[in-house]
């Protein structure tokens, strides 16, 4: 049953690619609107017009749909609280400015930037915390008047009322308290006349009926300052949560050299978006089940309570764990779209057939994470000349003559499979274990570790299988007759 008391909202600022933080801050979201059946709304917070991009817009939109992370409310799915664009709200900001300014809640500023910095280098010097000085914050309407007409170009500033302090229950992290003498006066309108993300973000909220905000914990301390505006508007204030932060392993902010990347890069190199939800969804949040669970199983499953208050540690060890239980879990034919969108399978030889594609994956998909696992198995399985590094060489040539001669005996006599295959040749050449399974997997794939032999063998064919055992004694032969030539 839809819940219309619950509402969550996803409002990024389209200067650039999403990443994994903003990501998790979406999913968080929509995972909650989807568990209680309410809402998902998505606002464009693009009031800085010269970093704002129209094609960064359009890709962040991608990027959630293609997660799954549809939005109920904003761009493209309308609703009755728009515009969903804070580029087109100006007139609704422009009358609570207004509003202020009729209470005395607000006040022109004409602080320079050397002039703050000079209060704030002095308050530090004393001890105290730095903040806005209130120099302007008495003036009278003949002083305002007459820096206007000099050409003053002031900001608004909040009027923080004094001797008050500013609570609330954080859903995340608990109950939080704030002192407004430690605040300052706050600018909610630039000297340029655009709103502030204090003033903007806030209306809007309340406006658009947000009921639950969470975000990251490096927006705790705009809270206090946006629940004054609001009660100083009369506007409901949706319940706040702070999520701890993305972090690398070395416990810094998550950046590019951790490894962190966009989510498009993250499709193009072949993330599912499943592999990518399931690990976002455990990054701050404790789930009860440490298996794979689909967007429906996610969201069930998510709960405020079970957010935690130390930084999330990001791991691409971890990232790429449950890209391959995504990929476990998807159909054959899903991986047979995805490897085939990808750069690994616009190269495929001509002729290949989605049914023959199948086959392959069917074959390895329990030993690969991105289609380039795909691509290199793909080489691998068909291949003319099979290639073999060290240290498999040495394994190949260590088994030596005899015994690939009684592979090929034994494959003339036309086994019914794998299994009948090394048995025979284990009791023909007199080894067993890995004695002779390492040595047929290395002749057969080049590699000493891989898909399980019976599906390989399978796939190759008995003729296949003849050329690459052939290869192998050629191996020995070469290798027996450069350590003669040596002695």
């Amino acid at each position: 049953m839809h819940n219309p008391s619950v509402k969550t909202r996803f409002a990024p600022s389209p200067t650039g690619e999403i990443h994994l933080g903003n990501l998790r801050t979406a999913l968080f979201n929509a995972l909650y609107a989807r568990r209680e059946q309410g809402t998902f709304l998505l606002r464009i917070e693009n009031t800085d017009a010269e970093r704002s991009k129209q094609e960064f817009e359009q890709a962040l939109m991608d990027d959630l749909r293609w997660l799954g992370l549809d939005w109920q409310e904003g761009p493209d799915a309308g609703g009755s609280h728009g515009p969903y664009h804070q580029s087109a709200r100006s007139e609704i900001y422009a009358r609570y400015y207004r509003s202020l300014e009729a209470e005395g809640a607000c006040y022109p500023c004409f602080c320079g930037e050397t002039h703050l910095k000079l209060a704030r280098k002095a308050q530090r010097a004393a001890g105290q915390p730095p903040k806005y000085p209130g120099t302007c914050a008495n003036l009278s309407a003949e002083e305002i008047q007459k820096k206007l007409a000099e050409g003053g170009k002031p900001t608004l500033r909040f009027r923080v009322p004094s001797g008050q302090t500013i609570e609330f229950e954080d859903f995340a992290r608990g109950t939080q308290r704030f002192s407004s003498d430690e605040i300052g006066d706050f600018i909610i309108r630039r000297s340029d006349g655009t709103p502030s993300f204090f003033f903007t973000n806030a209306i809007d909220d309340a406006l658009m009926g947000v009921s639950h905000v969470l975000r990251g914990e490096d927006h705790l301390t705009n809270t206090p300052r946006q629940l004054m505006i609001l009660e100083a508007l009369n506007l409901s204030a949706p319940a706040y949560g702070h999520l701890s932060l993305l972090v690398g392993p070395d416990g810094s902010p998550l950046s590019k050299r951790h490894g962190s990347q966009s989510v498009r890069q993250l499709r193009e190199a072949g993330y599912l978006p499943a592999g990518i939800l399931n690990y976002l969804a455990r990054l701050g949040h404790k789930f009860d089940a440490d298996h794979y669970l689909g967007l429906p199983e996610l969201a069930e499953h998510f709960d405020l309570a079970r957010l935690g208050r130390a930084p999330a540690r990001f791991d691409d060890a971890q990232l790429r764990y449950w890209q391959k239980e995504a990929v476990v879990a998807a159909s054959s034919a899903e991986l047979v779209d995805w490897f085939c969108q990808s750069a690994q399978g616009q190269q495929l030889p001509a002729g290949w057939s989605a049914q023959r594609i199948q086959g392959l994956i069917d074959v390895v998909r329990d030993n690969i994470e991105l289609p380039s696992d795909v691509g290199e198995w793909l080489h691998r399985l068909s291949a003319d000349i099979l290639e073999i590094n060290e240290p498999e060489r040495a394994v190949v040539q260590g088994a030596g003559e005899a015994f690939f001669n009684a592979a090929l005996l034994q494959l003339d006599a036309g086994p019914d499979g794998f299994k009948s295959f090394a048995k025979a040749v284990g009791q023909a050449a007199g080894v067993k274990g890995k004695q002779l399974f390492m040595p047929l997997r290395i002749a057969l794939t080049g590699m000493a570790h891989g898909p399980e032999m019976v599906r390989v063998w399978d796939w190759l064919g008995q003729d296949c299988c003849r050329t690459r055992l052939q290869a192998a004694l050629k191996l020995c032969v070469d290798g027996a007759q450069s350590h003669a030539e040596t002695v």
